[in-house]
């Protein structure tokens, strides 16, 4: 059976790969839905529609979503707490590269999370 490929815009998993590539040590996972994450946590990720998001440090994520006039995340109608919407025209940015390497970083501190069984 063939894995399932991203089905979003090329372009916006062009520039997530390129994103990603910013800070060493970090690997994109998931063939149809692509993320990062350290120690089991889901560090960021690009939706089907193309939109990039990543998880931030309470507040880092409050000055985020002023500064770049954004929202948290929301997924299948779930708002993700610790999720800020990355603009598209912050896409492709080194101010972009800064916040994901903080981002990294941030996650990093916390537990790692339990494995399931």
């Amino acid at each position: 059976m063939a894995k399932a490929k991203f089905t979003g815009p090329p372009e916006k998993l062009e520039l997530y790969e390129k994103l990603v590539t910013t800070v060493p040590g970090v690997d994109r996972k998931g063939a149809a839905n692509p993320y990062t994450s350290r120690n089991g946590w889901m560090q960021s990720f690009l939706d089907k529609d193309g939109s990039v998001s990543i998880r931030l440090a309470k507040d880092d994520l409050e000055t985020f979503l002023k500064k770049y006039d954004t929202e948290r995340s929301v997924q299948y109608g779930s708002v993700m707490k610790e999720f800020a919407v990355v603009p598209d025209d912050l896409l492709d940015t080194d101010e972009l590269n800064d916040w994901f390497a903080r981002s990294w970083e941030w996650v990093g501190t916390l537990d790692p999370k339990p494995a399931r069984k």
